[in-house]
């Protein structure tokens, strides 16, 4: 298995992450993970914090002359905006986890659990994630994202199912992420206005998972289907608060004949012309993409702050407020896709084994082989 762990606060020192299970010769290229860093840095909505970090891994152990050697992996990433004061968090803020880890912890304020429950976190995942994709490149699988709604504002195309990876990859000139010029305009006023009213905006996201191989995941035991794997890494993301593969919830409203994904076989083998099931059936790769969309909430740190209870004195007063963004929605898609990339590197390491890439590469072949004479 492969696994990850992460440490450190949002305005401590340093986010430190280990990454276990990878094969040895992996080629380890930082300047892809370091830009993996910067794609999430980016977007429009994002607070001054994301001007003043220059997020950049340093590698501890784990790496010899560029090359993975099987053992665990540590890195680090320091943190540059901590030169600010910190008061401890009195006046919890609705929708944020403060009062309920006060509680829970036993602690005087909301404070330490802002430093671990922050999105900063997710800056260490995306390292680490990063780390992943190498591992997936090495099988020709992609993974990529794009914003498909901000606010009320949606693009003109519900989904991508049949969008190539040369045009996904526009999302990034986009300062929103979205593949709609159209939508994007109205995104980003959308934005300003929220932003003059001291309010905060979420929106939708599509992330997708290309030339995935079938068998990934398993129906043998409820823990082991893919689609509830993915489902838990990415509910797992800071204001995710709900997913859906392929069609999702608008399969309620559709009969199953015009649900369910037809199976055809030519020279290439199995294959399916529609992908509603968005890649996945009976918890297990079905050799389509994997197609998911999340949605992400409205941060829940306002200049114009809701009511709450001062935890001290428990008299009605507004909630405290805390350097934050206005929007992250286009942040929230690049963190999906390292969470996704962590988990298909962690099913290709099971399924396929190997202490070395070269020894997991050749059991991959031989399983693809073996597919195309069945």
């Amino acid at each position: 298995m492969i696994r990850i762990l992460t440490s450190g606060e949002s305005h401590g020192d340093s986010l430190q992450g280990i990454i276990e299970g990878l094969p040895a010769n992996l080629y380890f290229d930082i300047e892809y993970i370091n830009h993996e860093l910067k794609r999430r840095q980016k977007g429009y909505g994002r607070s001054e914090r994301m001007t003043i970090e220059k997020d950049e891994i340093i590698v501890l152990s784990g790496i010899n002359n560029c090359y993975t050697t099987g053992n665990p992996i540590s890195i680090m990433i320091k943190n540059r905006g901590t030169n600010i004061e910190l008061t401890e968090i009195m006046r919890p803020r609705p929708g944020h986890g403060d009062l309920g880890g006060t509680l829970k912890y036993n602690q005087k304020g909301g404070r330490n659990t802002l430093e671990r429950a922050s999105a900063r976190e997710t800056a260490m995942r995306v390292a680490l994630g990063g780390i992943c994709k190498l591992l997936l490149k090495e099988f020709n699988i992609g993974i990529y994202s794009h914003v498909v709604q901000i606010g009320d504002i949606k693009i003109s195309k519900d989904i991508y199912n049949d969008i190539s990876k040369e045009e996904l990859l526009k999302s990034d000139e986009s300062i929103v992420r979205v593949l709609d010029k159209e939508a994007e305009k109205l995104m980003m006023d959308k934005i300003n206005n929220i932003k003059k009213e001291g309010d905060t905006i979420g929106g939708v996201i599509e992330v997708i998972g290309m030339n995935i191989p079938v068998g990934l995941g398993s129906y043998t035991s409820w823990d082991k289907r893919l689609d509830g794997k993915i489902a838990y890494s990415i509910m797992s993301i800071p204001g995710i608060k709900g997913i859906e593969f392929g069609l999702g919830f608008n399969t309620s409203n559709r009969f199953g004949s015009k649900v369910h994904d037809e199976i055809y076989y030519d020279v290439n083998g199995y294959h399916r012309k529609t992908n509603n099931a968005g890649g996945i059936e009976g918890g297990v790769s079905n050799g389509e993409n994997i197609v998911f969309r999340a949605v992400m909430k409205p941060i829940p740190t306002l200049k114009k702050p809701l009511k709450t209870i001062d935890i001290e004195t428990k008299e009605q007063v507004y909630a405290q407020f805390e350097r934050s963004d206005v929007c992250a929605v286009p942040s929230a898609s690049i963190v999906a896709e390292n969470m996704l990339a962590y988990v298909l590197a962690n099913e290709i390491k099971k399924k396929f084994g190997g202490d070395s890439i070269e020894e997991l590469k050749s059991n991959f072949k031989n399983y693809i082989a073996g597919l195309k004479e069945r």
